[in-house]
């Protein structure tokens, strides 16, 4: 059996070498390492995938997230509604700016921000709710907006885990998760679902003024040469970056769907487990594109479950250990540990198991039996 990874970048690596160094090698043969060629072709040919109108390359994901809540023109003090159970870059970009952050609980079932939540956390200086897609699961979407909608909020979708995952409206119209809200933010961190080899994130929107302010904002303010109509960032995907995104991007699509029949696979061996709850797929849909498979555990010893494991040589992650609310960095007197009861119960419950592309059956039914071993 080959060597068990939480991802495996250089098998993948492996399957599509020629096609990424041809790549790369383009940019080292034209000099074009900042906004190159490669960068407009990605560019454009995300906001094909997407059917979004406009995409807004930039350095990082969570660059993608500040850039975006900067150019909504959110001002210090604004109140901005977020997941409590999420990793800390989407809280960190509202504290940076000096906005409000608000912290609401999620729901059991997708780990997602809370509907419920978010209702009772409006207040009039409420002026964005930033839904995270968690472990590539999308937030109920509809209902969001019809919250935002009613009370004239923005919506800014965390994208970062969650590329390339479908939204089905209540009008039966399949949307790909960030582009339904005002504005969307992903990351192309190596591990994510779509991934360079370095840092790299892009922003969505169909708002063409929106997108206008973006766009100056990701490279210093400037949208002719030392001009600086805007304050700005230094913010921009480089062309290498944007040359191994090229050569993944067409493979999307087979790449989610590798995950989900591994998750598949994983799902269909820990069924009925009176300890185990397994993440829901959904046959019907692309809703869920498995960033990380998930599970709880109900009534044992998720810690020493890891140490079986990592004993077996099988890596595990547990995102995320300690909730934001009770983060040194962002406590507050505002929050009460009753307003967090699912919170406070997943972060001593979950435990991600490895989940990439390369994963084949032969190390998923030792993962699984290695985990079935453990309550035996």
């Amino acid at each position: 059996m080959r060597k068990l990874q939480m991802v495996d970048l250089k098998s993948q690596y492996e399957k599509i070498k020629d096609t990424v160094n041809a790549s790369i090698q383009e940019v080292l043969d034209t000099n074009t390492y900042i906004n190159g060629p490669q960068v407009q072709q990605f560019q454009k040919s995300l906001e094909d995938y997407l059917g979004v109108k406009h995409v807004i390359p930039c350095a990082n994901g969570t660059d993608a997230l500040q850039i975006a809540m900067m150019g909504l023109g959110l001002q210090p003090g604004d109140e901005v509604i977020t997941a409590d159970f999420t990793f800390a870059a989407t809280v960190e970009v509202i504290a940076l700016l000096q906005l409000t952050p608000v912290l609401v609980d999620v729901e059991m079932g997708n780990m997602n921000i809370s509907i419920e939540a978010i209702k009772k956390a409006i207040t009039p200086k409420t002026k964005a709710i930033v839904p995270v897609h968690l472990f590539g699961r999308a937030a109920n979407m509809d209902a969001i907006m019809d919250i935002a909608n009613e009370h004239n909020l923005y919506v800014i979708e965390d994208n970062a885990q969650a590329i390339g995952a479908d939204f089905t409206g209540r009008d039966g119209v399949k949307r790909k998760v960030g582009t339904i809200g005002h504005v969307g933010a992903t990351s192309f961190f190596p591990s994510k679902n779509l991934g360079c080899y370095g840092d790299g994130g892009a922003i969505f929107t169909n708002d063409d003024a929106l997108a206008h302010t973006l766009r100056g904002i990701v490279n210093h303010g400037m949208y002719v040469r030392y001009h600086h109509d805007v304050v700005g960032v230094n913010s921009r995907l480089d062309s290498i970056q944007a040359a191994v995104l090229n050569a993944k991007l067409p493979l999307l699509d087979s790449y989610n769907e590798a995950r989900q029949n591994a998750a598949r696979k994983y799902s269909k061996g820990f069924e009925g487990h009176k300890n185990i709850i397994a993440p829901t797929i959904c046959d019907a849909c692309d809703c869920h594109v498995f960033h990380q498979y998930t599970l709880r555990i109900i009534d044992a010893n998720r810690d020493a479950l890891m140490e079986h494991l990592l004993a077996k040589g099988i890596p595990c992650a547990i995102y995320y250990p300690i909730p934001l609310h009770s983060q040194k960095a962002y406590l507050d007197p505002r929050y009460k540990e009753e307003d967090f009861p699912i919170t406070n119960q997943l972060v001593k419950e979950v435990i991600s198991l490895p989940m990439h592309t390369e994963l084949d059956d032969e190390q998923i039914r030792f993962i699984v039996d290695s985990v079935l071993e453990f309550f035996n």
